[in-house]
């Protein structure tokens, strides 16, 4: 009797334990990645309201969020949309895009007024980063589709970081840039002279307005392991029901939004609150994710197919809820 006693307890207490161990891993904050910029921009009341609820890491590059991604150290990451086709192709389809956080926020900028087209940019130099992701893979469609070929008619000097742009720019009495924001907003802080003379959501959606599905610029996205989503939908729920109401504050408040950016040491205070408005900072979800996404990401596959991981990503790339 005895023995069946002390055993029935112990099948308590380890029952015990593991609802336990259940409830903390239920409990455990979502580990969520975002570089410095327009993507960590729009999780900043998120960060303000739900420091229980979340582990936030503000990268300072995307070579910092791959790793984490790759080996299951963060939940959630705000990465480039064509880098998270890539990690699709390459990670067996162990990733799924969860929302477009981020539309189109790439700018020609002038140290001068002569550029006011495409065309004009024929025969300059052109400094830029972002080599092999979005930033180059954009302006090579805009050149291409308004006649320009970007290994000969024009010269593009790949710098390894948007701040060597910015400083190659105020350096160059004649310079022109293709930078993000919120880099143009800090740009044009920094010298007189300096203007937007061509914004690519513009040029893109030119080149666009033909097609039988127009696409759009997209810059930023969302994605959540694949693993993490099936095992905790509850979670993943959540956090997309917060970012949505984070990134519709960041849109309708301004300055108590540029507040939090500069409290969070994301970009300056004073730099957000004149930029936030050009960052193009969304919440897209669903079909209408999943349709501009595949138009944006098709777009790219036509000019490289190694752009998105060398293939299309399957319907099983799209988180729908």
């Amino acid at each position: 009797m005895w023995r069946k006693l002390i055993a029935f307890m112990l099948t308590l207490a380890l029952l015990g334990a593991w609802g336990a161990s259940v409830a903390e891993t239920e409990a455990a904050p979502l580990r969520v990645v975002a570089l410095k910029g327009p993507t960590a921009m729009g999780m900043v009341k998120m960060m303000e309201d739900n420091n229980d609820s979340y582990d936030f890491t503000i990268a300072a590059a995307i070579d910092e969020v791959t790793p984490l991604i790759a080996q299951g150290k963060t939940d959630i990451a705000a990465v480039p949309a064509n880098l998270a086709a890539v990690l699709y192709q390459k990670l067996n389809g162990e990733v799924q895009v969860l929302a477009i956080n981020t539309l189109g926020v790439l700018y020609i900028v002038e140290n001068g007024d002569t550029v006011h087209s495409v065309e004009d940019l024929r025969g300059r130099t052109i400094y830029a980063s972002g080599k092999g992701a979005t930033p180059e893979y954009a302006l090579q469609y805009i050149l291409s589709g308004n006649g320009l070929d970007p290994e000969k008619d024009l010269t593009i000097e790949w710098k390894s970081e948007h701040t060597e742009c910015l400083n190659a720019l105020l350096n160059d009495e004649k310079g022109i840039a293709l930078l993000p924001q919120p880099f143009v907003t800090t740009a044009m802080t920094k010298a007189e002279g300096l203007r937007v003379a061509i914004d690519l959501n513009d040029a893109w959606d030119a080149l666009q307005k033909d097609a039988e599905n127009p696409s759009a610029l997209l810059t930023g996205v969302v994605v959540v392991r694949r693993a993490f989503a099936q095992e905790h939908p509850d979670q993943v729920n959540a956090f997309l029901d917060a970012y949505a109401a984070s990134v519709a504050f960041v849109q309708e408040n301004n300055d108590e939004a540029a507040a939090l950016v500069g409290k969070y040491e994301i970009i300056p205070e004073a730099v957000a609150k004149k930029a936030l408005p050009a960052c193009n900072i969304v919440f897209i979800e669903g079909e209408e994710m999943a349709r501009k996404l595949s138009g944006y990401l098709t777009v790219l596959f036509e000019a490289n197919p190694a752009s998105v991981g060398g293939q299309m990503p399957d319907e099983a790339f799209y988180f729908k809820r």
